[in-house]
């Protein structure tokens, strides 16, 4: 089964990936694991990288994960796929597949399967992509080969914590672009200060595992799904010009139009900072 898995993985520019037992993972939402009834067995982890060339544009407002589409629908196809082969080649086996939305805690059991370290940032930092990767996984009631690491830690330079405006600002970047309502007047300063219109990858940017991944070029995504339909820049216009289906295929739509239209109009054309840590 895992050299069917890596060759289906492969062929579709899936290149990070490991199984951890599921007795090993941290169950988190048990529920969704017995509506499959799976109550053993084996994780197969995947980090999914996303990060394209349109996120090099000096004039994103969007954090670069918006950049593409929702990476939800990534992962809905892909499992779509999968799992139909999977059950009809291993009949006695039962197969999940996740991303988000759970059963386990992905960021621990990933590091643990040994696909990166953990960041102060709590974010899983990967050799070839930093941390620009989605997390997903398939779970299956087959017993697979699996080897247990210990989780590990990045070496703790603090960079990502002494450029988080969090301390300056008194709130998450992130947070405030995706707050609904009206913003008091500070919290408007901040997002013309930043530039954000939607999220914040400051964190990410300052990381050292970041910058040696843009130097060597590994940090691009060889996957079709995120480098099309890509917008680095969003408008008003381009945020009226969506149809229902295609605002619904990107990351921020779960907010609605409203918020998001209201960080682009506080932005207005006095982006003061274009092209910074947003």
């Amino acid at each position: 089964m895992l050299a069917f898995l890596t060759d289906f993985f492969q062929k579709r520019h899936i290149f990070l990936f490991s199984p951890i037992k599921l007795s090993d993972c941290e169950i988190r939402k048990p529920y969704l694991l017995e509506r499959e009834k799976i109550s053993s067995g084996t994780v197969i982890m995947i980090a999914v990288p996303y990060y394209t060339k349109a996120a090099t544009d000096p004039d994103r407002n969007v954090s670069a994960y918006a950049v593409p589409r929702d990476y939800h629908g990534f992962f809905q196809s892909l499992f779509e796929e999968l799992l139909p082969i999977l059950r009809e080649k291993w009949p006695d086996e039962s197969f999940a597949g996740f991303a988000d939305h759970s059963p386990i805690a992905e960021l621990q059991a990933a590091a643990r399967a040994g696909l990166g370290v953990i960041g102060r940032n709590s974010l899983l930092l990967t050799e070839p992509y930093s941390s620009y990767v989605f997390l997903g996984e398939l779970i299956t009631t087959a017993e697979l080969p699996t080897v247990l690491r210990p989780i590990e830690s990045c070496s703790g330079c603090g960079a990502c914590r002494r450029f988080c405006p969090m301390e300056k600002i008194g709130a998450c970047l992130s947070a405030l672009t995706q707050q609904k309502g009206e913003l008091t007047d500070r919290e408007k300063e901040i997002l013309k200060e930043y530039g954000s219109a939607w999220g914040c990858d400051i964190c990410q940017e300052v990381c050292p595992y970041t910058k040696r991944a843009l130097k060597n070029e590994t940090v691009f995504s060889p996957i079709p799904y995120f480098q099309e339909q890509t917008i680095a820049h969003l408008t008003t216009d381009r945020l009226d010009q969506m149809d229902e289906n295609e605002f619904e295929s990107r990351a921020y739509a779960w907010r609605g139009r409203d918020t998001v239209r209201r960080n682009l109009e506080l932005l207005g054309t006095n982006e003061v900072q274009k092209g910074t840590l947003c």
